[in-house]
Formats: structure tokens, C-alpha cells, sequence
């Protein structure tokens, strides 16, 4: 086998002639494309060539099973942990039976709508409740470092069977975008249930029994489930089960998470910077990332959203959460990103397991009270949008001035000109204000960009600690913690990966 690579502008793919040329007439394989614009923009596309002989690496995806009447599994969540641990279940000849507090995944738009035009929030059928999960809205992005802990091909090449684009195999930064996501995630459904396994929306756990026989999960609204054993992959917001949990004697840990500000800059200017001064019609748009260590933490961007839009992601009233998207196409006017702070458990007093999960609520509340205080005391021309945002210049906010004259946003909602500098906790508000200045990126600290709060869903604040090994929860062996609400995954593909782990575990344990 041999490796090689060709360049070549961004406004077109390699040339087969000269593919075929440089793999010297063997089997040639696309392994990765990713924009190299350290100088000339240009596309890097590396491969891989085989000679006769040679066994070319593929991809096999193992057969789904009918498992209408195979050993029920339990499933509390349906974001990507607990749909993968679903496919993973058909393939080893078990029946995933998945319980969901939210809606489908076309049916909560509904309510992510009114949320952003309203401000109205349904607890349980949000941004970040429903089929699909947080990640179904917000750009479908798939990298991620965790290819030690399983196979990242099983979830990419799951996902092109069910209508994600081939690009995702190759791309070095893949992604497939909120416009498109809901089409993969109904055919990942409709794939569990042609099999046998079971679906159902709106049902809420608010209890967990279990014996040696197996497990019964109840519903808030009176049905029942039983199966013999239990995935529990409920995301990073559902704090009632982690109350639930505690409730029936189970162990928490207080685990570090990060918090921060939505960054919204005119994609053009990122355009600009990220492809120095060069960017044409047909490139794609330019995407940034950085970490800094600022008194002892990390201070970084998180979750980028080249030509994006920001939306509210409540999950209970009173609050403000700030999320981003892109659609497949990314062809928005801004671009924005999370920049966050990490907080660790030293960093809030105290032995509660909730610690953190307090102190992630109380900045969210925090941001909903100020704004509703100016709502009340007659200032005028700010939005009425209870899901309305504070809101500040970055060189304001660096220098503790407040920003006179607000520059567009892309959030629905609006945005009202606030002291965030003030609002923020000061662990977190004071490293900002070093770090953004030291971003290495022409452009990037400037008062053109526009920083809104809260963005705390980075992941989740508390960790349900389960052996290492066996991957069970410590205080109940016929639960298996899973996925990025059980403090094991940060993403749609390492939460595919802990899902299908624990979809592993669960059926090692029952068919041994």
C-alpha cells in the first residue's frame, strides 16, 4: 500500500487523470479531504493505493436482526446514544424499546418555534428534548478524538446508509447539517421499528425499579416498560432524572464542565481572515477554533457554526440558553461559536453533587432576570421576546463599557444591550476578557463581533459513575449510564460511540 496526496483549488475535485496516474494503475481509495489555507487556499485530498494482492480496507456494517420477539432493552433517550445503542441492539439480536419524554423529531419544530417567536418553552419537546437530541439541531457536526473507544466508521457509514451525504467518510471536519438531520434521524427510527424494536415519544421516566429479573421504568403518565436491562442516555439537561437518581439512593459525582458566551461574527469577516483576504464564490465557508490558558483553565471555542444562526435553547422557563446551527449548505450571513470557560468542581464550594448543575442554572436565571428587568422598567425599543438575550460588543465587554448601539444578529428573539461582564461570574467574565484579545486570527477581536449569554449546555455538570469494565452503574448493575447526560461522551459521534458501547455491555451481560 501506498500513500499520496494532490491539491487543488477549491472551486473544483482532482482530476481522475491524474489520480490514476500517481496510483500507478492500483486500486485507489479516498481517504480524507480538509482545506489547507495556511497560504493559497487549496483542497487536500490523500489516498491510499493497493496493489494486487493487496486486501483493500471496507466497511462492513453488520445485518440488522428481527427482534419482535427477542429480550426487551430498555432505552430512556433518543438522542444519538440511545438511537446507535438501538441499532446496535438489532445487530446482536435484541429488542430496543426506546423511551422518549419529547416529541418526534419533526413535530418538536413546532415547538422550537414557538420557543423563537414566542418564547414560549415546552419542557419537554425543545432545542434540546426529542427525537434526535441537541444534536439534531445544531449542524449535525461529527468530529471527534474518540476513535479509542470504538469504531468512528460504524456511526459515519450508519449515517450515509440513513441519507447523510458520502462527504462525511472523507471530509477531515464533517458534518451534515440541521436541514438534513431530521431525515437521517426518522429513517434511523423507522429502521429500529421495521425490525421490531419499539419507540415511544412523550414518555417521561420518573421512576426506575429493578431486580434480578430485569427492569420496569414508569412514565409520568402511568405506562410502564420492562426489559432486562436499562440504557440510560438521557442527555446533558435532563436534571430531573439525575434527581431521580438520587431520589432511589443512587451515586452522583459534581463533574467540571464549561461556560461561557455565544460569539457571533459576520461570516464574511471570518471568510476574510481564515482565507487571507482571498475567499471567492464557491469556497466553503471558513470555520475557526482555539484554546487558550487563561489563570489556570481553559478557555476555548466550542462548537462552531460557519454561516449559522443562534437560537434559544431553554429547557425550563426563566431561563436564557443560547445554542447555534447551520444548515447543510452553511450559507448564513454570520458565523458564530461558543467560547467557553471550564469549571471545575474546586471552582464552587460544597459537597452536593449538584453542585455545578446549581451554579450552571443560576448564570442561566441570572441572564433571564436582568433582561426581564429592563423589560419592566419601561426601557424602550428592546424585544418583548421573553427568550430575548443581554448582549455586548467584544471590545465593550473587554474593556467593561457597555455597547450603545447593538450590530445585527442572527437571533430571532433580539438581543438587549447588557453588562454580560457583570452578569457573568467573574471566574468566568475575567478570563474572557483576557483571552479574546490573544486569539491568534487577524479581525477576530473586534467590536463587530457580538457576545450573548449564557451558553452553558457544553456538556453535562454532574457524571453517573459506572464501572470501567462492565460499563454498569455503580449503584445498579441493570443500568448502564450512557452518553454525554451520564458524563461520558461530548458529541454526536462519542455519544454514538458510548451508546453503541453500552448496547454491547448490556447484551454481554444478558446473553452470557
Amino acid at each position: 500500500m501506498k500513500e499520496f496526496e494532490i491539491t487543488c483549488p477549491l472551486t473544483r475535485e482532482p482530476r481522475l487523470k491524474e489520480i490514476e496516474a500517481r496510483a500507478g494503475g492500483m486500486k485507489w481509495v479516498l481517504k480524507k479531504r480538509s482545506v489547507d489555507a495556511r497560504k493559497e487556499p487549496v483542497w487536500r485530498y490523500q489516498y491510499e493505493a493497493y496493489a494486487p494482492g493487496e486486501e483493500v480496507p471496507e466497511y462492513v456494517q453488520s445485518p440488522y436482526l428481527d427482534v419482535y420477539d427477542a429480550p426487551a432493552v430498555l432505552i430512556v433517550g433518543a438522542g444519538p446514544a440511545g438511537m446507535f445503542a438501538a441499532l446496535k441492539l438489532l445487530t446482536l439480536g435484541l429488542k430496543p424499546v426506546v423511551l422518549e419524554r419529547g416529541k418526534n423529531v419533526h413535530e418538536r419544530k413546532v415547538d422550537m418555534a414557538r420557543l423563537s417567536r414566542e418564547g414560549v418553552v415546552n419542557p419537554d419537546s425543545n432545542y434540546c428534548y426529542g427525537e434526535g437530541g441537541a444534536g439534531a439541531f445544531s449542524d449535525g457536526k461529527l468530529y471527534t478524538r474518540s476513535s479509542k473507544r470504538g469504531d468512528i466508521r460504524e456511526v459515519l457509514h450508519q449515517l450515509v446508509d440513513f441519507g447523510a451525504s458520502k462527504d462525511i467518510l472523507i471530509d477531515a471536519h464533517p458534518h451534515i447539517g440541521s436541514d438534513k438531520l431530521p431525515g437521517v434521524v426518522e429513517k434511523i427510527r423507522n429502521c429500529v421499528t421495521a425490525h421490531g424494536g419499539e419507540y415511544y415519544f412523550g414518555a417521561k421516566v420518573s421512576s426506575i425499579e429493578s431486580s434480578k429479573e430485569g427492569v420496569t421504568a414508569r412514565c409520568a403518565d402511568g405506562r410502564s416498560f420492562s426489559g432486562k436491562r436499562l440504557i440510560l442516555a438521557a442527555g446533558h439537561s435532563a436534571r430531573d432524572v439525575y434527581e431521580m437518581l438520587q431520589s432511589r439512593g443512587g451515586a452522583l459525582e459534581a463533574k467540571g464542565f464549561a461556560l461561557g458566551v455565544r460569539v457571533e461574527h459576520p461570516q464574511e469577516k471570518i471568510n476574510y481572515h481564515q482565507y487571507h483576504g482571498t475567499w471567492k464564490p464557491g469556497y466553503p465557508a471558513a470555520e475557526y477554533s482555539f484554546v487558550e490558558q487563561v489563570d489556570g483553565r481553559g478557555v476555548f471555542s466550542f462548537c462552531m457554526c460557519p454561516g449559522g444562526i443562534l437560537v434559544p435553547s431553554s429547557t425550563e422557563p426563566r431561563t436564557v440558553v443560547l445554542n447555534g446551527m447551520s444548515n447543510s449548505g452553511r450559507s448564513g450571513k454570520f458565523a458564530n461559536a461558543g467560547v467557553v470557560v471550564q469549571i471545575e468542581p474546586e471552582d464552587v464550594p460544597g459537597e452536593n453533587p449538584f453542585k455545578l448543575m446549581d451554579f450552571q442554572q443560576a448564570v442561566e436565571r441570572r441572564m433571564f432576570d436582568w433582561c426581564e428587568e429592563q423589560r419592566c422598567s419601561g426601557v424602550k425599543d428592546i424585544p418583548q421576546n421573553p427568550m430575548a438575550a443581554p448582549a455586548q460588543r467584544m471590545e465593550d465587554f473587554c474593556l467593561g463599557k457597555i455597547s450603545k448601539k447593538m450590530p445585527p444578529t442572527s437571533y430571532f428573539p433580539g438581543v438587549i444591550s447588557a453588562p454580560l461582564h457583570e452578569l457573568l461570574p467573574p471566574v468566568v467574565a475575567q478570563r474572557l476578557q483576557k483571552a479574546f484579545p490573544r486569539v491568534k486570527m487577524k479581525g477576530y477581536y473586534t467590536n463587530a463581533a457580538l457576545l450573548l449569554g449564557v451558553e452553558s449546555r457544553t456538556s453535562s455538570p454532574v457524571r453517573v459513575p459506572r464501572d470501567p469494565d462492565t460499563l454498569e452503574y455503580l449503584s445498579d448493575s441493570m443500568i448502564y449510564p450512557c452518553g454525554e447526560g451520564a458524563g461520558y461522551s461530548g458529541g454526536i459521534v462519542s455519544s454514538a460511540i458510548d451508546g453503541i458501547r453500552c448496547a454491547q455491555a448490556a447484551a454481554a451481560a444478558i446473553l452470557d
